[in-house]
């Protein structure tokens, strides 16, 4: 009985331990989905999507910061769905920051080198103003800590009817303008001043019709400057032990042979010197023997 008590209360132990554990585990699966959520709600944004069934345009742009594992893994995974949604990349500016640089010498003949550096990137990137949620979504997965994110949605919908009714003013006195100049022709006091007015109203007519354009692109596409970067990592290697100059020089006889070398070509070059002016010497040893058998008389 006493066996069978032990063993019993063993089994209901052991099914306690392992109901612990599974409780564990559902909460751990619990947990990572609030967090996936949560990655998701704090990166998505209603300004990101298009609203439907409304006459309304919108310039979306998003600038976001975030933290990742590793930089470059995420910058291919970005780019991948970036053109899986029908976008581009303009701008990526991936590098290596060397925040600090040392050498131990470990042997005669080698040296440990520690670099500390962070990687970074600056992405700017267009996608189709009906993907940028999609798209920002997608990124979820990728993002270790998100510093910040701001997504702003202009309407630009007065701005495009504006520019469509100074484009069509513009127009209809560009008409009547060229319609006078032809009918009237020489009649009018000033044709060269008539022809300016009608080439200046064509330049204005189109810088309207090309911000009316850019305006467009920017509601059809949406635009987003994206910074990552991770953590600061640290890479060791060895690497040969060049050897420096004081190495190299001669032992202290050898350099007594070479200073010696050295004063016998002085010595050598002051002896020729001399007597490259024996004819100096010649000139003032007959001087001297002029001087002392006549004048000295």
């Amino acid at each position: 009985m006493k066996h069978l008590s032990k063993l019993g209360l063993a089994l209901l132990l052991l099914g306690f331990a392992c109901a612990c554990k599974q409780a564990d585990y559902v909460a751990d699966e619990a947990n990572a989905s609030v967090v996936s959520a949560d990655s998701t709600s704090v990166i998505s944004s209603n300004a990101a999507v298009e609203p439907k069934n409304s006459n309304r345009k919108f310039v979306r742009t998003a600038d976001i910061k975030f933290k990742v594992k590793d930089v470059a893994k995420s910058t291919y995974a970005i780019e991948n769905s970036i053109a899986k949604h029908g976008g581009f990349v303009t701008f990526t500016d991936l590098k290596s920051n060397i925040n600090q640089k040392s050498e131990t010498k470990i042997s005669q003949d080698s040296i440990l080198e520690t670099i500390q550096y962070t990687v970074d990137n600056t992405i700017t990137f267009r996608v189709p103003n009906t993907q940028l949620d999609t798209v920002l979504k997608s990124m979820v997965k990728e993002i270790n800590f998100l510093d910040s994110r701001l997504i702003k949605a202009d309407d630009v919908s007065l701005q495009l009817l504006s520019n469509k009714l100074a484009q069509k003013r513009i127009k209809n006195s560009q008409s009547r303008l060229e319609k006078g100049i032809d009918t009237k022709g020489k009649k009018l006091n000033d044709i060269t001043t008539a022809e300016d007015k009608a080439l200046d109203k064509a330049t204005e007519s189109d810088a309207t019709i090309l911000n009316n354009l850019s305006l467009e692109d920017q509601v059809n596409f949406s635009t987003v400057t994206m910074y990552l970067y991770q953590r600061e990592t640290t890479k060791q290697e060895v690497i040969a032990n060049e050897k420096s100059v004081n190495e190299y020089r001669p032992n202290i006889g050898l350099q007594i042979w070479d200073s010696l070398k050295t004063g016998w070509f002085i010595l050598e070059g002051i002896i020729a010197f001399v007597m490259q002016l024996w004819s100096v010497f010649l000139i003032g040893f007959v001087g001297f023997l002029v001087y002392k058998k006549f004048l000295k008389k």
